[in-house]
């Protein structure tokens, strides 16, 4: 007999339910918004991380910490505002007080440098110098890395520009080459918003010709210079008129000038004389931050040094202080020396590459756009 049970007649078949297959483009939109997101998140954390770091670095937790941080921070173009994000104004002033250069407008004595005198002057290690025209030297201290051009004819060294100024500058290599000369450095106070670099600010001279005559255009300004007899000048020209610095230019007979800025506030924290007539500045700490410099002195026989250092991280290094700008003038001989500028601008060129780079990464083999440098002919 046949069974016709329920359990042994066929089942009916189900039909398959497929997936439908996404679009193409639409996965790619879904993949890129999950990458987006992981990265915004990551950025987040990172942000999240770097703003606890620094309220524990503004906090009270280590003062020599919070003190290097705000004077390092006042002395950058770009950041100076992340000092006033966990310390009000009076605060900060009362650190930059505590680590900052006293007054020093001691005129330079043009009598203590004599051109071509024959000295006894001694490099690092207590090598006798050699002849070569131009000397590089490495130097270095416990936060930063530099370069040291000796050159010993002043006469070679002068200050290129691309006058008449353009809404951008140039790269110091450029400045160099367009003036025939084999190395440069840069200098002088300019408009870095952006790398723009095409205006230089306060005065500039030039092959005896002024290019520039804003003395109050920022206060505290001070002019660094060379007279038509190879003599360095640091002059003070804050309280200064345009005609008064023109009539300044004509009598000390400048031939190649910029000016820098000598601030210590809130604002601000640059300095530029360092040592005036063998005397070194006197110091509130060590005077300063820590940040890449670019400095220039004079030996009594009239050679020139021109300093470039790292610092902001490259190589591990922080940067160099004014402490360490001024022993590292004084130890080569420096009669008298100014700081010219620092931060990012920072480099040095000679024969045919960069000695000295700008800290940041994108211009790591080459330099921010510059409407000026010094630089030395053959």
């Amino acid at each position: 007999m046949q069974n016709n049970t329920l359990s042994n007649r066929p089942c009916p078949m189900q039909p398959v339910k497929r997936k439908k297959k996404e679009p193409a483009g639409k996965k790619v939109v879904r993949i890129c918004l999950r990458a987006l997101a992981m990265v915004l998140t990551a950025v987040l954390l990172f942000a999240v991380v770097v703003m606890v770091s620094l309220k524990m670095i503004c906090s009270d937790i280590s003062p020599a910490a919070q003190k290097m941080f705000v004077t390092t921070i006042l002395e950058t173009g770009q950041m100076k505002f992340m000092a006033s994000l966990f310390l009000s104004p009076e605060e900060i002033q009362e650190i930059v007080d505590t680590n900052s250069m006293k007054e020093f407008d001691k005129e330079v004595d043009d009598t203590l440098i004599q051109i071509g005198a024959s000295g006894n002057f001694e490099i690092a290690g207590g090598e006798a110098e050699n002849t070569d025209p131009i000397e590089v030297v490495e130097v270095s201290g416990p936060s930063f890395y530099g370069t040291m051009l000796i050159v010993k004819d002043p006469s070679k060294v002068s200050l290129a520009t691309i006058y008449p100024w353009k809404a951008e500058g140039v790269t110091l290599d450029k400045l160099v080459k367009d003036s025939g000369a084999i190395a440069g450095i840069n200098g002088g106070l300019y408009n870095s918003t952006n790398n723009s670099g095409g205006a230089p600010y306060g005065v500039v001279v030039s092959n005896g010709e002024i290019q520039l005559n804003e003395p109050q255009q920022f206060p505290g300004l001070v002019l660094i210079g060379l007279t038509e007899d190879n003599i360095l000048q640091i002059i003070n020209i804050a309280d200064m008129s345009k005609q008064q610095v023109a009539d300044l230019i004509a009598e000390k007979k400048i031939r190649d000038a910029v000016t820098f800025q000598e601030e210590s506030s809130d604002a601000n924290n640059h300095f530029v004389q360092l040592v005036i007539n063998g005397e070194a500045r006197e110091l509130n700490g060590m005077g300063s931050g820590l940040n890449p410099r670019t400095a220039i002195g004079q030996r009594a026989d009239g050679a020139l040094l021109l300093l470039v250092t790292d610092g902001r991280g490259k190589s591990g290094h922080l940067g160099a202080s004014a402490s360490d700008l001024i022993n590292v003038m004084l130890e080569y001989g420096a009669v008298n020396a100014a700081n010219l500028d620092g931060g990012s601008s920072s480099c040095m060129y000679y024969g045919e590459e960069y000695l000295m780079t700008s800290v940041t990464f994108y211009y790591s083999n080459a330099s921010w756009k510059l409407p000026v440098a010094f630089v030395v002919k053959e």
